[in-house]
Protein backbone atom coordinates (compact mmCIF):
# COMPACT_ATOMS: atom_id res chain seq x y z
CA UNK A 1 0.00 0.00 0.00
CA UNK A 2 1.27 3.27 -0.90
CA UNK A 3 -1.31 5.25 2.02
CA UNK A 4 -3.25 3.82 4.74
CA UNK A 5 -5.56 6.05 6.81
CA UNK A 6 -6.25 4.50 10.21
CA UNK A 7 -9.51 5.91 12.01
CA UNK A 8 -9.33 3.74 14.62
CA UNK A 9 -10.23 5.15 17.88
CA UNK A 10 -8.57 2.28 20.18
CA UNK A 11 -5.97 0.48 21.48
CA UNK A 12 -3.94 -1.39 18.38
CA UNK A 13 -0.87 -2.36 16.72
CA UNK A 14 -0.05 0.19 13.68
CA UNK A 15 3.20 -1.56 12.93
CA UNK A 16 0.77 -3.87 11.60
CA UNK A 17 -0.02 -1.34 9.45
CA UNK A 18 3.32 -0.03 8.76
CA UNK A 19 4.16 -3.23 7.36
CA UNK A 20 1.79 -3.11 5.03
CA UNK A 21 3.27 -0.37 3.09
CA UNK A 22 5.71 -0.10 0.10
CA UNK A 23 8.96 2.34 0.54
CA UNK A 24 8.02 6.12 1.00
CA UNK A 25 4.36 5.06 1.89
CA UNK A 26 2.06 6.98 5.00
CA UNK A 27 0.15 5.74 7.57
CA UNK A 28 -1.65 8.78 9.06
CA UNK A 29 -3.70 8.18 12.04
CA UNK A 30 -6.88 10.30 12.39
CA UNK A 31 -8.65 8.39 15.16
CA UNK A 32 -7.73 9.25 18.68
CA UNK A 33 -6.91 6.44 20.80
CA UNK A 34 -7.36 6.69 24.66
CA UNK A 35 -3.62 5.08 25.12
CA UNK A 36 -0.62 5.87 23.84
CA UNK A 37 0.19 3.80 20.98
CA UNK A 38 3.56 2.01 20.48
CA UNK A 39 5.40 2.53 17.25
CA UNK A 40 8.31 0.00 16.61
CA UNK A 41 11.37 2.64 15.04
CA UNK A 42 12.50 -0.17 12.73
CA UNK A 43 9.36 -0.09 11.27
CA UNK A 44 9.61 3.45 10.10
CA UNK A 45 13.02 3.55 8.99
CA UNK A 46 13.38 0.50 7.23
CA UNK A 47 11.30 1.24 4.33
CA UNK A 48 11.49 4.77 4.54
CA UNK A 49 7.91 4.83 5.83
CA UNK A 50 5.66 7.88 7.21
CA UNK A 51 3.65 7.39 10.39
CA UNK A 52 1.57 10.78 10.74
CA UNK A 53 -1.46 12.02 12.98
CA UNK A 54 -4.13 14.55 11.62
CA UNK A 55 -6.85 16.17 13.59
CA UNK A 56 -10.54 15.74 12.61
CA UNK A 57 -12.42 17.24 15.32
CA UNK A 58 -14.22 15.59 18.64
CA UNK A 59 -17.42 13.64 18.98
CA UNK A 60 -19.68 16.74 18.60
CA UNK A 61 -17.71 17.89 15.37
CA UNK A 62 -18.02 14.03 14.31
CA UNK A 63 -21.56 14.26 14.57
CA UNK A 64 -22.77 17.80 12.70
CA UNK A 65 -20.46 16.50 10.04
CA UNK A 66 -22.55 12.61 10.06
CA UNK A 67 -25.69 14.94 10.28
CA UNK A 68 -25.14 17.01 7.43
CA UNK A 69 -24.30 14.09 5.48
CA UNK A 70 -27.59 12.70 6.39
CA UNK A 71 -29.06 15.45 5.45
CA UNK A 72 -28.20 15.75 2.33
CA UNK A 73 -27.73 11.87 0.96
CA UNK A 74 -23.80 12.62 0.82
CA UNK A 75 -22.34 8.80 1.08
CA UNK A 76 -19.39 6.61 0.32
CA UNK A 77 -19.75 3.60 -2.07
CA UNK A 78 -17.12 1.33 0.25
CA UNK A 79 -16.87 -2.46 -0.52
CA UNK A 80 -16.22 -4.24 2.97
CA UNK A 81 -13.24 -7.13 3.18
CA UNK A 82 -12.04 -9.52 5.89
CA UNK A 83 -8.53 -9.03 6.33
CA UNK A 84 -8.34 -12.55 4.92
CA UNK A 85 -8.98 -10.76 1.55
CA UNK A 86 -6.41 -8.37 1.59
CA UNK A 87 -3.85 -9.78 -0.97
CA UNK A 88 -7.27 -10.08 -3.45
CA UNK A 89 -7.60 -6.89 -2.76
CA UNK A 90 -3.90 -5.60 -3.03
CA UNK A 91 -4.22 -7.15 -6.50
CA UNK A 92 -7.09 -6.03 -7.48
CA UNK A 93 -5.97 -2.55 -6.80
CA UNK A 94 -3.01 -2.90 -9.43
CA UNK A 95 -5.31 -4.06 -11.85
CA UNK A 96 -7.37 -1.02 -11.86
CA UNK A 97 -10.28 -3.28 -10.57
CA UNK A 98 -11.83 -1.12 -7.87
CA UNK A 99 -14.69 0.74 -7.99
CA UNK A 100 -14.52 2.31 -4.59
CA UNK A 101 -13.04 2.08 -1.67
CA UNK A 102 -12.08 -1.00 0.38
CA UNK A 103 -13.00 -0.71 4.08
CA UNK A 104 -11.15 -4.07 6.01
CA UNK A 105 -13.74 -5.28 9.09
CA UNK A 106 -11.22 -5.29 11.59
CA UNK A 107 -13.10 -8.27 13.47
CA UNK A 108 -11.54 -10.31 11.24
CA UNK A 109 -8.63 -9.48 12.46
CA UNK A 110 -9.36 -11.89 15.35
CA UNK A 111 -9.98 -14.35 12.75
CA UNK A 112 -6.72 -14.53 11.55
CA UNK A 113 -4.56 -15.03 14.34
Amino acid sequence: MDFILDTVSAKHDVNTYLHLLRPDGSVVLVGLPPEPLAVNAFSVVSGCHSFSGSNIGGIAEIHEMLDFCAAYKITADIELINIQQINEASDRLEKGDVHYRFVIDMASLRNSQ
